[in-house]
């Protein structure tokens, strides 16, 4: 894995490596994220899921980043040991997470329920949310465990209607438009991104807070309860 500038610069002693990652949380070390942004009074936790295989029900890491206060606060990240331990090729390039890597880590219902209580009442926002809350609700599905209460948003939509002048609405291609280097498929630093992603776009449409952005742009929040899920959709403009 490549030790970064974004690394260094936001997340103080940086993660350069899985394995290195692995002992941070052993550790208990939480990232702490220097921001620069105006103060935006909100809960919302971005999240980021990586997949051993082509399977959503495969997640091995996932990454959340805290915004408080309009500052995004708090970033970790935690390995997953898949319930099925098939890894492919592809998603190994992809994020550089092996097997060895999570041999001794928890499965997803012990990794999601450390956050319980931070998830409760809270906006979740995530970049391509389809893809991540597919991921969250399959892993679920694996173990035969109901969905939580959560709304969520979808910060690639948000983009998309938000700064439609841009070219692409990629996360690495956002991150470069907002001056940010980091390593792309870290779960950890693709929710930082998307968490600085959501605070530059509430001061762009001059919401108070990233929850604040639906009723402004004709986005209508998604939902997921133990009864089933809600997508995350835009009016046509």
């Amino acid at each position: 894995m490549v030790i970064n500038l974004f690394m260094r610069a936001m997340f103080g002693n940086p993660l350069a490596d899985v394995n290195s990652r692995i002992c941070a949380q052993r550790m208990g070390k939480l990232c702490q994220i220097n921001a620069t942004e105006s103060e935006i009074s909100l809960k919302t936790i971005a999240i980021d899921f990586e997949t051993a295989n082509e399977q959503r029900g495969s997640a091995c890491s996932v990454g959340l980043a805290w915004i408080e206060d309009g500052k995004v606060a708090r970033v970790e990240e935690r390995l997953i040991r898949p319930k099925e331990m098939r890894f492919s090729g592809m998603n190994i390039a992809i994020h550089g997470i092996r097997p060895e890597h999570v041999e001794d880590a928890p499965e997803f219902p012990e990794v999601m329920d450390e956050f319980h209580d931070d998830f409760k009442g809270a906006t979740m926002i995530a970049h391509n949310a389809a893809f991540d809350f597919s991921v969250w609700r399959s892993s679920l599905d694996c173990y035969r465990q109901s969905y939580p209460e959560l709304t969520y948003l979808c910060s690639l939509k948000m983009a998309q209607r938000i700064w439609p002048h841009f070219l692409s609405h990629k996360l690495n291609l956002i991150a470069e438009h907002l001056g940010l280097r980091f390593a792309h498929h870290n779960a950890a630093e693709d929710a930082a991104v998307c968490a600085h992603a959501a605070i530059a776009m509430a001061k762009t449409v001059g919401a108070a807070a990233v929850n604040a952005i639906p009723a402004l742009i004709g986005m209508k929040p998604g939902r997921l309860t133990p009864s089933g899920y809600e997508a995350c959709t835009c009016r046509k403009a």
